[in-house]
């Protein structure tokens, strides 16, 4: 039985980082956020376009028109998850089932919200990646058009950092550096070597 590790940590942690690190240490890694790219570009299409007329543009999602359909509008945005989250949890679900099939003894579940959407329960234990706030900050606010203002935004939509690392099992620091953060994902492969997973 597969184990089912959640990989999740607030913005500007490191956490595709992490997941790069796993699928070099020949782990699989399902990637909620590409995921919901792909959707965009696919199944979710023609859901969109029904549900928030206009969005769609080439055949495609548009994210800018649809940011601005939801943007400051919790009713269209709880609309919105009602199409996405269902595909993606088919597609997690899909992805499970094949590591199962294959005999794999350890999948990865990198989810950003995790916490904030009770996803720890899809899982048999969660690594969360975690830096310091200044550190966060920094790495943050030099991506193009992130503000403090955007950044505040965001942060206050994420659980804090400090309580996310206390519902951990495990925690990678990627402050000290990638070789450091190497150094500690190899621990917790060898600590997760072997360790069944629970059936569901």
């Amino acid at each position: 039985m597969s184990f089912i590790l959640g990989l999740t940590g607030s913005i500007g942690m490191g956490k595709s980082t992490t997941a790069d690190m796993f699928r070099r240490s020949g782990v699989p890694v399902h990637d909620a956020d590409h995921c919901v790219h792909q959707l965009y570009r696919g199944r979710a299409v023609p859901l969109i376009e029904a549900e928030f007329p206009g969005t769609v543009a080439a055949g495609a999602v548009d994210r800018t028109r649809l940011s601005a359909a939801v943007l400051g509008r919790p009713d269209a945005l709880k609309r919105l998850e009602a199409i996405i989250h269902p595909l993606v949890r088919e597609a997690e679900e899909a992805f499970v089932a094949r590591c199962r099939s294959a005999g794999l003894g350890l999948a990865v579940l990198d989810i950003p919200l995790l916490f904030e959407t009770g996803g720890q329960a899809r899982c048999d234990a969660v690594l969360v990646v975690t830096a310091p706030a200044a550190i966060q900050a920094e790495r943050v606010l030099r991506r193009p058009e992130m503000t403090p203002e955007k950044l505040a935004a965001i942060l206050a939509r994420q659980m804090p950092d400090a309580e996310k690392r206390r519902r951990a099992h495990f925690l990678v620091d990627t402050s000290r550096g990638l070789v450091e953060a190497q150094r500690q994902l190899g621990s917790i492969l060898r600590a997760l070597a072997g360790r069944p997973g629970r059936a569901r």
